[in-house]
This record gives structure tokens, C-alpha cells and sequence, in this order.
């Protein structure tokens, strides 16, 4: 397979420097998909060609046997639209990766199989696992479609797939200091909370290596991640009453997406 590149236009997250580390992200694929493939399986971490989550920094995408698997860290609330998000990404990858002349010929194009998982980590409550599907948005509802695509969605939060975390050390340490830094933040300052957190996951002996390691950057990272989830969450709430304003003023649903658009087209143009 030809491995899929693009510079990528933002920095790592404290997920992605984790998991890049090819052992940590077979044990967090073999914990996840129950699988137990051995230290020594091929695993190859490629770069996504375009950005899935424009709020998220935290994704990885890696082959392993013939499977092309898409791996999001999702902290703020599930967006239902993600199959297809996912579907319009990977239309890109698989043209991205095919020779358009091979197309016509007569013998078949082998192409990995897709996977895609996303790990949620975010405030509000959501089930241990979910499937969300493509045909979910389909307007005719049928037994069978002709076009189909599965996201699985898993809740890491700390007391959460306690039998997948207990497989994945990585992953259970991630999730003590996520949790560990949302804890802190109830009577410290953002940066204080995060720092103690930190501390305090090693002094409890998760991921010590790699906390050691990467302190510095694990610090600075953290705290662009909160920044941004607090951006993002302002960013939700004022749209929400923008929305509620111009209902309260009889606008109907077609008046106020049209709104929407030449606002946003106003912001970023």
C-alpha cells in the first residue's frame, strides 16, 4: 500500500504523542478490537490527508494487515454526522492511494479495509460503547443498503470498559490523568491542576516513562487541549443563543441556517 501523506498543519496532542509509539497503540488497538496481535506485528502509523474533526487534534490513522484503521480521541459531545464525515474521508484516502488508470482494467483493486473507532472522553454521559452508522441518516429506511459505514464508539472515562483499560495500560493511565487534571480543576488554577496531575500520575506509577520523558511538552499540550475545549464550549454556547434569538424573532429554519452560513462565511473569509 502506498502510504498516504500530508503535512499536517497543527501540533500533537498528548493522545497522538502517546500513541505514536507503535507498541502503546497495538496494545490500545488489541485492548479495543479484542484482538491479541504479538509485539512484533507490522503496524504502520501513516498521516491523515485531511483534518476529520477541525476542533480535534487527537487522531491516528495506521495500517495493520491490510486494514486502514482511523482512531479518534473525541473530548467534546459526539457528533452524530460522524459516518459521514468518516465516508468523505475516506473517499480521499482511497483515491489518495489507487492509480486512476488501474480503475478501468478488468482485474479487481485490492484496497485495505476500513476501520474506524473513536475513544469518547468528553463531560456528558454516554454509554460504554455505541454504534453509529451512515444509514442512520438515510431519509428511506430499509433492511438492506447498498452503502453501509459502521463507527464504533467507545467511553474511556475513568471507571468506564474497565476490562478494555485493564488490557491497555497506556490507555488507563490516559485516562487517571485526564481525569485526574479534570479533578484538580474544581479548587486549582488550569495550569496548577495539570501540573498535579501529572505528579500525581507518576508518583501512582501510570506512565511513568513517558510523563518523565515528555513532561515539558505533556504540560504545554494539556493545556492548549483545556484552552481549546473552553474556546470550542463558548464558542457551542453562543450559537446556541444566536439561534434561540432569531427563533424568539419568527424566523423559520431555512432563514436562520442561511444566517448561520453568511456569518460564518463573514468570519473566516
Amino acid at each position: 500500500m502506498t502510504e498516504a501523506k500530508t503535512n499536517r498543519s497543527y501540533k500533537n496532542s498528548v493522545f497522538t504523542l502517546l500513541f505514536s509509539e507503535k507498541e502503546k497503540l497495538l496494545e490500545l488497538y488489541n485492548a479495543v478490537s479484542g484482538q491479541s496481535y504479538p509485539e512484533n506485528t507490522e503496524i504502520e502509523i501513516i498521516t491523515l490527508s485531511d483534518v476529520l474533526f477541525m476542533e480535534q487534534l487527537n487522531d491516528i490513522a495506521f495500517v495493520l494487515e491490510n486494514k486502514l484503521v482511523v482512531l479518534i480521541e473525541h473530548q467534546s459531545t459526539i457528533n452524530e454526522n460522524m459516518p459521514l464525515r468518516m465516508l468523505q474521508y475516506m473517499g480521499k484516502e482511497y483515491q489518495a492511494i489507487t492509480n486512476k488508470k488501474d480503475l478501468y482494467k478488468k482485474q479487481l483493486v485490492e484496497i485495505p479495509t476500513p476501520e474506524f473507532i473513536v475513544l469518547y472522553n468528553g463531560k456528558e454521559e454516554y454509554p460504554d460503547f455505541k454504534e453509529l452508522k451512515l444509514s442512520d441518516a438515510f431519509k428511506s429506511k430499509k433492511e438492506r443498503y447498498s452503502l453501509e459505514l459502521t463507527v464504533q464508539v467507545y467511553n474511556i472515562n475513568k471507571g468506564r470498559n474497565a476490562e478494555m483499560a485493564s488490557r491497555s495500560p497506556a490507555l488507563n493511565g490516559y485516562s487517571e490523568l485526564v481525569d485526574e487534571v479534570e479533578q484538580n480543576c474544581k479548587s486549582m488554577s488550569r495550569e496548577d491542576a495539570i501540573k498535579a496531575a501529572i505528579k500525581t500520575c507518576i508518583s501512582r506509577g501510570n506512565l511513568v516513562y513517558f510523563l518523565e520523558r515528555h513532561y515539558s511538552e505533556v504540560e504545554n499540550m494539556l493545556l492548549t487541549d483545556w484552552n481549546l475545549k473552553d474556546a470550542l464550549e463558548v464558542e457551542r454556547e453562543e450559537a446556541e443563543a444566536r439561534v434561540l434569538d432569531l427563533v424568539k424573532k419568527g424566523y423559520d429554519y431555512k432563514q436562520i441556517e442561511e444566517i448561520l452560513k453568511k456569518k460564518e462565511l463573514s468570519t473566516c473569509c
